[in-house]
């Protein structure tokens, strides 16, 4: 399974979420990260995707490590963050009852 990060910022806040990045925890090793990928945007400012990896019994410490490392982006100004599990298609459609 996947857990997917979709934060957006404005740019003038570029610098100092690049700040915190550089000071970001280091993550468990059983999350394997993909990313930040970024992309500007003239009116949603800045755009960053991150594909994290894991097992599916790791969902409860993967969520709660991610929520962790992407806390410390709180305060900076216009910082908006989304976090969600994406499960793969057979784990989905189970989910589901079909």
């Amino acid at each position: 399974m996947v857990i997917i990060s979709d934060v957006t910022y404005p740019p003038e806040s570029t610098k100092e979420i690049a700040k915190r990045y550089l000071k970001a925890p280091v993550l468990p090793t059983f999350l394997t990260k993909k990313g930040p990928y970024i992309a500007p945007s003239v009116t949603g400012g800045m755009h960053s995707i991150t594909y994290y990896e894991l097992e599916n019994d790791k969902l409860a410490e993967g969520l709660q490590a991610i929520g962790e490392s992407l806390a410390i982006y709180f305060g900076v100004p216009g910082y908006q963050y989304e976090v969600k599990p994406y499960f793969e298609l057979e784990e989905g459609l189970g989910i589901l009852g079909l």
